[in-house]
C-alpha cells in the first residue's frame, strides 16, 4: 500500500494548496506522515529534526547568503545531516531508539523549507490534516480491496 499512500497523499495535498493556499510542509511530505502515523514517535522525530534544522539555518543566515534555491539546498542538506546525526548519536541516549528515527532524510528538509517560507503552526497543522486524511482514504481503499 505504500505507493497508494503517496500517489493519494500526492492528490490530497494539491488538494488541499489548491483550496486553502496553504502547502502542508511540502506536497510528499504528508503522504509519508501518512505512511507513519502508526509510529508517532517517528513523525515526532522528523519534526524535531525539521524544527532543529530550521533553526540551524536561521543562525547560518546571519552570515551566508541564503535566500530561494541556495535557502532550499541548505534546509534540505541540514534535514539530511541532522537526521543522520540524530540516527548515529540516539543510541547513546536510549536503549530502544528505533522508534524516535526521522523519516528519511529528505522529508525533514523539506518540511523545514515549508517552515520557514510559512508560520510553524499553520504547515504542521495542514500536514496533520492531509495526513490523517491521507490515512483515512488508504484505509477505506484497503477495505473495499
Amino acid at each position: 500500500m505504500t505507493f497508494e499512500t503517496l500517489f493519494i497523499g500526492l492528490i490530497i495535498a494539491v488538494i488541499y494548496i489548491e483550496i486553502m493556499d496553504i502547502y502542508p510542509g511540502g506536497i510528499i511530505v504528508p503522504a509519508y506522515v501518512a505512511l507513519y502515523l502508526d509510529q508517532p514517535l517517528r513523525v515526532l522525530a522528523t519534526i524535531l529534526i525539521a524544527l532543529l534544522s530550521l533553526y540551524t539555518y536561521k543562525i547560518l543566515s546571519r552570515y551566508l547568503i541564503l535566500f530561494g534555491k541556495r535557502r532550499f539546498v541548505m534546509l534540505v542538506l541540514l534535514g539530511g545531516l541532522w537526521a543522520q546525526v540524530w540516527f548515529l548519536l540516539l543510541p547513546h541516549f536510549f536503549a530502544d531508539p528505533l522508534g524516535l528515527r526521522a523519516i528519511g532524510w529528505i522529508i525533514p528538509g523539506l518540511l523545514a523549507n515549508n517552515l520557514e517560507k510559512q508560520k510553524i503552526l499553520p504547515t504542521l497543522a495542514s500536514m496533520f490534516i492531509v495526513a490523517i486524511i491521507t490515512y483515512f482514504i488508504v484505509s477505506l481503499v484497503g477495505i473495499i480491496l
